[in-house]
This record gives structure tokens, C-alpha cells and sequence, in this order.
């Protein structure tokens, strides 16, 4: 597999082993090629990792190989890559790592991190999102231009109630759009918010958007997944490497961009031409913080106006306080017939 080599980044020594181990077969990328990737998109992965709790997406043997997430942080992390302590739904918690500097990046890929899964919340305060995160999923029949079109009727929607998103690839068919929000809300307000966004969508969209949870429900149309902001749910971060033959990458866009530039144009080679040239075009993210009361004051008229409440939760949540049943539409128990 060759010697190991050593690579610099921002002041740090970041000894890789196995170099020349084959990560992506179809075009031999190995695992050097990723990290010397994540060191040319450092700046950029780390505004989107700071100071947050992050699970790792290993394939230490390359995207044919076994692989799972690591929520824990790794035996033998360096004393200066900082964690934070979480707690997940089950009840039971961990430390998960809180990269604070470029090098904890090719650390990570050196252990055969391909994705890194941020917490939408930062290590001084693990219960308070300080993002709001829409996750544009198409479903069988529709694809990225679907999701496209969808995100920019999100962007109006956004506007219309005081918020700015930041959009981005998801590396695959779909688009995630990010709003920077102050850390006031719980969990389960962030995630209250999301479904008023998503309902406010189907109103406007209703052949084109969904936010049935149920996948027999959602026909031919982009899913907006409200549960992407449940406690420990996750969304690949920008500039993550996607576990696809052609090595993708979630790509940071600007508005303009949407619809124009396509995933496949994002790639482990291209982005760093791209970085070189336009810097980390989310750059201002954390200079704002908008605020959700907009969103849950939709979702409050929402529910008086038109009786429309929680949705279902993720089958290994525990149930929660006013959620409907959990229990696919077409396996429901259906009522007897009144005797006549």
C-alpha cells in the first residue's frame, strides 16, 4: 500500500498510512487523493464542521467495503480536536468529536472518513439548533431538476417569512438548503418549523412537493423530509465526499446556480479548481441568525386554523407527546361497519 506519507495542514502534521489504498475503483482515487481533497476544501469543510458534534462515515477499505458511522469519538483522537457530549433519543449519549481546526478533517479521512454527519448545534449548547435544515428529496419519477425548482419556491417561502437559506448539492439527486438560526428552539420546535415550510410548499406545489412520510403517499413528487431535523438525524456536510463510483461531493451553491450546475459537476477533482477560484461561496453563513418565530407562528395557525399537528416521527424514536399513529396508511386497521 506504500509508505506513509505526511501531509501538512494549517500548522498540523497529519501522518496517512496506506496511501495508495484504492477508495474509489472506477477511476482509482485512492486514499491520498481524499485527503489531500479535504486539505485543498479545508476552510470550506471546516466552517461547516466548527465546533460541531460530528458522526464519521467510515470505509476504511474503500466505497466496496464494509463501512458505518461512528458516533463515538475515536480511540487515539489527538488532545486537540476538542468533543462535545450528546445525547441521542434512546437516552443513551456519547462524546462525539468537535473538529475546531482544518487538520481534524484529513485526521478523519485518514481513517477512512468519506462523510461527515454534523449535529445542527454547536458544543457550547448540544440542545439548541442554531440551523434549520430542509432536506429536497426526489422521489421515483422525479429527479434533480424536480428538487431544484422546488428550492427556489423555498427560497420565496423563506423570504416571505423573514429567513435566508444557503443552498447546497446533497452529492446525490437532491438539495439541501440551510438556514443559520438563533439557538433559542429545541429540537422539537426546529423540527415543528420544518413542517410548516414543508406544508406552506405542498400548498404551492401540491403536484410537485410531499411531505408525506409514509413512501406509499408520496407519488411523483420531491419529499421535503421534516424528520432531517429530529434529534441525532443528520445531514451530510458541505464538501463531504459521497460513497458514489464517480467520488461526488455536496456542493455549496449560490442561488444563481441552482438549476444551472448539476451533482455530477462536483466531483473530488473539480471542487478544489472550484475552491481555488470562488473561496467557500457559504462563507457569510455565520454572520446571521434569523429567527423561527415567523415559522412556529405558521405552524400555530396551522393547527388551529386547519387541525394540522405533528407528523409522524422515525420508527426508533420513542413515541412522542401529540404525534399520530406511526402505523402505514395501508396496514391501518380499518373501522368496522356501523350493524344497520
Amino acid at each position: 500500500m506504500g509508505d506513509a506519507v505526511e501531509l501538512e495542514v494549517a500548522g498540523r502534521t497529519v501522518r496517512l498510512s496506506s496511501p495508495d489504498k484504492v477508495f474509489f475503483p472506477e477511476h482509482g482515487y485512492t486514499k491520498l487523493d481524499v485527503a489531500r481533497y479535504y486539505a485543498a476544501v479545508a476552510p470550506g469543510v471546516l466552517r461547516a464542521l466548527r465546533d460541531r458534534p460530528t458522526t464519521l462515515q467510515r470505509y476504511p477499505d474503500g466505497i466496496e467495503g464494509e463501512w458505518f458511522y461512528q458516533k463515538r469519538a475515536p480511540k487515539g483522537m489527538p488532545d486537540w480536536i476538542p468533543t462535545a457530549h450528546i445525547t441521542f433519543p434512546s437516552g443513551r449519549s456519547a462524546d462525539e468529536m468537535c473538529p475546531t481546526e482544518e487538520a481534524a478533517v484529513v485526521w478523519a479521512a485518514q481513517y477512512g472518513t468519506l462523510v461527515f454527519h454534523p449535529w445542527p448545534v454547536r458544543r457550547t449548547d448540544v440542545d439548541h439548533p442554531d440551523e434549520l435544515r430542509i432536506d429536497l428529496d426526489p422521489q421515483p419519477g422525479t429527479d434533480y431538476d424536480d428538487a431544484a425548482r422546488a428550492a427556489h419556491e423555498l427560497r420565496a417561502v423563506l423570504d416571505e417569512y423573514g429567513l435566508r437559506g444557503w443552498p447546497k448539492t446533497s452529492g446525490g439527486r437532491g438539495l439541501h438548503v440551510f438556514v443559520p438560526i438563533e439557538p433559542r428552539w429545541t429540537f422539537t420546535q426546529v423540527r415543528r418549523a420544518a413542517i410548516a415550510v414543508g406544508r406552506e410548499m405542498e400548498r404551492r406545489m401540491p403536484e410537485k412537493v410531499t411531505i408525506k412520510w409514509w413512501k406509499e403517499e408520496r407519488g411523483e413528487r420531491i419529499f421535503i423530509d421534516y424528520n432531517q431535523t429530529a434529534r441525532d438525524r443528520t445531514i451530510a456536510s458541505a464538501y463531504s465526499v459521497r460513497p458514489r463510483a464517480h467520488a461526488p461531493v455536496s456542493a455549496p451553491l449560490r442561488w444563481d446556480e441552482v438549476g444551472v450546475a448539476h451533482p455530477e459537476d462536483f466531483d473530488i477533482t473539480t471542487m478544489p479548481v472550484r475552491f481555488a477560484e470562488l473561496g467557500d461561496v457559504h462563507a457569510d453563513m455565520d454572520e446571521h441568525a434569523f429567527s423561527l418565530e415567523p415559522l412556529l407562528e405558521l405552524a400555530r395557525r396551522d393547527e388551529q386554523d386547519h387541525g394540522l399537528g405533528d407528523l409522524p416521527y422515525p420508527p426508533e424514536y420513542p413515541k412522542m407527546p401529540g404525534e399520530p399513529s406511526r402505523v402505514q396508511p395501508s396496514r391501518a386497521r380499518k373501522p368496522k361497519p356501523s350493524a344497520s
